[in-house]
C-alpha cells in the first residue's frame, strides 16, 4: 500500500504537493481551490457517517457520554464558582455548548481513527496554535469557530499529537492566521447601545412578575396584543452582548475522577473540556452574573417564553436558568421544521428537556405531556398568495463542511450528495422549464462555493444569492420547490402555495409514525423521494398548476398534514394567553 501524507483541512499551509496525499474528507477540497488540489496525487477518505446506521448508533452513544459529562462538568463548575445550582440550571446554560462540542469532537476522533486504521499514513503537518485562539468567549463565538478551517485543523492536531504521535510523523509549522476575532463592528456597537437603551426604557414600566417574551417568533402585532391580554404593558426585550473576560489557564487545570473503565474518547473529552469551555462559563462567570443582576428584566417572571434564545443567547440562558431555579416556568415554542419527525435530534431533545412546556406546531407525544400541540404561530397569521404566471422558486440549503451537530439531515460532505440530487432535478427538466427556475441559494455558503458549483455545471441558470425576502419571491412564483426537511415547505403548505418537495430519504430519515403523512403527500404528487420524480411532476402540472393544486383530494391531504406539523391555531392570541396562564398556574411537569 502506498504511503501517504495526511491533510486534515483546507488550510494549504499544512499541505504538500510533491508526494501522494490523503484528504481526510471532502471539506479539504474547496471548489475555488480546485486548481491546487486536482493536480495532487490524492485519495479522499469516505466519510464514516455515510453509514447512516453507524450515525444513528453513534448518536445514542454520544448522548450517553454527554449526559455523564454534563453532570461531571456541572459539579466542577459548582465547585469552582462556589455555587450549588441544579443540573437543570447548568443544562440550560452550558448544555447547548457541551452537546454540540461532544458530537463535534466524536466526529473528529472517529475520522482520524478510521484514517489511520484503514490507510498507510506516514506523516502530516500541523500548525502551531496558541491555546487562546481555540477558546471561544461565548456560545455565539463557539458556533462560528467549530465550522472554521483554523479551529478544526487545530483540533485534529491536538488529537494526533496526544494519541497518535507514535504512529505518524508530525511536523509543526508556523501559524500566522487567527481563527477568531474579538473585534466588534461599529454597526454592532450601535445596535447594542440602542438595544441597551430600549431595555432600560422597558425596565421603567416593567413589573417584577411580568410575563417575559424574548425571541418568540410571534409576529409583532400578535406579540403586542397577547401581552396586553395578559394584563401588562407590551415590551420587546433586545439582544444583550456577552461580557468579555481574559483567559486564565490556571483555572483550566481540572482534576477529573480517574476511571480506567472509560474509553479513550471519554478521556479525550475530559482533556478537552477544561481547555475548550467558553470563557463566559469559567473566567467570565462572575461578570456574567453581574450583567444578569443589572438587567432591567423582570426579577420574578410568571412565565418565560422564547422560541430561539435557548441556544446561543448566553445572557438569556444564564438569566432563565436562574429564574427557573426560583420557580419561574420556561416555555419554548417550536421555531422551525424537522421537529417531531425524526429519530434523533439533539437540539429538539435539549429544548424539550429544559422546558416546562414546549409548544409544537401540531404534533405531540403521548409519552411526554410537556409537548403541547399549539400550532404554527410563526406563519399562520400571514396571508400569502402566488403568481399563476410566475416562475418556479427552488430553495436550496447548505450545511457546514465540518459537522457542527447531529440530526437526521445530510452531514458535512454528504451535502455533495444533496447537491448532486439538485443537479439531477434540473437536468431532468426540458429547456423551457429550466429557464423558469429561480434558484435561491442558502445565504450561508460554509465554504462550499455553491455559486461556482452551479455555474460550472449550468452557466445560464438564474441564481438568487439568498438575500431577498423569501416571502416576496414566493408571491412572485407559481410553484415552490422545497428540497430539504426544514421550515420552508411547512410554511408554503400552511399558506396553501403550490409546492413540490423532494429529498433522499436515506439522508433525511423520519420516524415510522410519521411515514404515513409523507405517504399521503406522495399520493397527491407533493412529496417525491427522487429528484427525477419531482421534476416529472413539475413537467406534468406546469401549464395548469391550479387544476392539480386545488384538487379536492390534494387539499384534504394538505390540511391533514398541516394539522399535524404546521396547523393554524384557532384564535391565536386567546389560545396563547390561555396556555400561558395555565402553565403559570399548574405547569406542565
Amino acid at each position: 500500500m502506498v504511503k501517504r501524507f495526511l491533510i486534515t483541512s483546507a488550510l494549504e499551509d499544512t499541505w504538500v504537493f510533491d508526494t501522494p496525499v490523503i484528504f481526510l474528507g471532502e471539506w479539504c477540497k474547496r471548489k475555488s481551490r480546485e486548481s491546487q488540489w486536482k493536480s495532487i496525487d490524492s485519495i479522499t477518505i469516505k466519510y464514516h457517517w455515510d453509514d447512516r446506521e453507524k450515525l444513528k448508533k453513534d448518536y445514542f452513544f454520544i448522548e450517553t457520554i454527554y449526559e455523564s459529562l454534563l453532570k461531571e462538568t456541572a459539579d466542577h463548575l459548582n465547585f469552582i464558582h462556589k455555587v450549588d445550582f441544579s443540573h437543570r440550571y447548568w443544562r440550560i446554560l452550558i448544555g447547548p455548548w457541551l452537546g454540540y462540542f461532544t458530537q463535534v469532537i466524536f466526529d473528529r476522533w472517529e475520522t482520524i481513527e478510521a484514517a489511520l486504521h484503514n490507510f498507510n499514513i506516514d506523516s502530516c503537518k500541523v500548525l502551531l496554535t496558541n491555546d487562546v485562539e481555540l477558546v471561544p468567549n461565548d456560545m455565539t463565538e463557539f458556533l462560528s469557530l467549530i465550522i472554521s478551517d483554523e479551529w478544526n485543523e487545530a483540533i485534529y492536531a491536538q488529537i494526533l499529537q496526544r494519541y497518535f504521535n507514535n504512529r505518524i510523523d508530525i511536523q509543526s509549522v508556523a501559524n500566522n492566521k487567527s481563527s477568531k476575532s474579538n473585534k466588534v463592528s461599529k454597526v454592532n456597537k450601535l445596535k447594542f447601545f440602542i438595544n441597551d437603551l430600549i431595555d432600560k426604557i422597558n425596565g421603567y414600566s416593567s413589573k417584577p412578575d411580568d410575563y417575559f417574551f424574548r425571541s418568540t417568533y410571534l409576529p409583532f402585532k400578535i406579540n403586542y396584543k397577547v401581552q396586553q391580554l395578559l394584563g401588562q404593558l407590551p415590551k420587546f426585550w433586545r439582544d444583550i452582548p456577552s461580557p468579555v473576560s481574559a483567559l486564565n489557564l490556571e483555572l483550566r487545570n481540572w482534576s477529573w475522577e480517574k476511571n480506567n473503565d472509560k474509553d479513550l474518547f471519554y478521556q479525550l473529552m475530559q482533556y478537552l473540556i477544561p481547555k475548550s469551555i467558553p470563557i463566559l462559563y469559567l473566567e467570565g462567570y462572575s461578570r456574567l452574573n453581574s450583567k444578569i443582576d443589572n438587567l432591567s428584566w423582570p426579577s420574578n417572571p410568571r412565565v418565560i417564553f422564547t422560541s430561539n434564545s435557548y441556544s446561543q443567547d448566553d445572557i438569556f440562558k444564564a438569566w432563565a436558568a436562574l429564574k427557573t431555579e426560583n420557580g419561574s416556568p420556561l416555555v419554548i415554542g417550536q421555531h422551525g421544521g424537522n421537529f417531531g419527525m425524526t429519530p434523533y435530534s439533539f437540539y429538539e431533545k435539549h429544548q424539550i428537556e429544559i422546558a416546562d412546556a414546549f409548544l409544537s406546531w401540531g404534533w405531540s407525544k403521548e409519552s411526554n405531556p410537556k409537548i403541547i400541540p399549539f400550532g404554527n404561530f410563526k406563519s399562520s397569521s400571514e396571508n400569502l398568495d402566488y403568481d399563476k404566471n410566475g416562475p418556479a422558486l427552488m430553495v436550496e440549503m447548505t450545511v457546514p463542511r465540518y459537522s457542527n451537530h447531529v440530526y437526521s439531515i445530510p452531514i458535512s460532505s454528504q451535502w455533495l450528495y444533496y447537491f448532486a440530487d439538485q443537479c439531477k432535478f434540473y437536468e431532468t427538466l426540458p429547456e423551457r422549464l429550466r429557464s423558469q427556475i429561480n434558484l435561491r441559494l442558502y445565504s450561508a455558503d460554509y465554504g462550499w462555493d455553491q455559486k461556482l458549483l452551479w455555474n460550472d455545471k449550468f452557466p445560464n441558470i438564474q441564481i438568487d444569492n439568498g438575500s431577498q425576502d423569501i416571502r416576496k419571491l414566493i408571491s412572485k412564483s407559481r410553484l415552490y420547490i422545497s428540497t430539504y426537511n426544514a421550515t420552508t415547505y411547512l410554511e408554503s403548505l400552511n399558506w396553501n402555495i403550490p409546492t413540490i418537495i423532494f429529498w433522499d430519504e436515506n439522508f433525511w430519515e423520519i420516524n415510522d409514525d410519521v411515514k404515513s403523512y409523507f405517504d399521503l403527500l406522495k399520493s397527491v404528487g407533493i412529496f417525491h423521494d427522487t429528484p427525477e420524480g419531482a421534476a416529472n411532476k413539475m413537467i406534468e402540472v406546469w401549464d395548469d398548476i391550479d387544476s392539480w393544486w386545488f384538487n379536492e383530494n390534494l387539499q384534504m391531504v394538505r390540511e391533514k398534514f398541516c394539522n399535524r406539523f404546521s396547523k393554524t391555531p384557532n384564535s391565536l392570541m386567546i389560545n396563547l394567553h390561555d396556555v400561558l396562564k395555565k402553565i403559570e398556574i399548574k405547569g406542565y411537569k
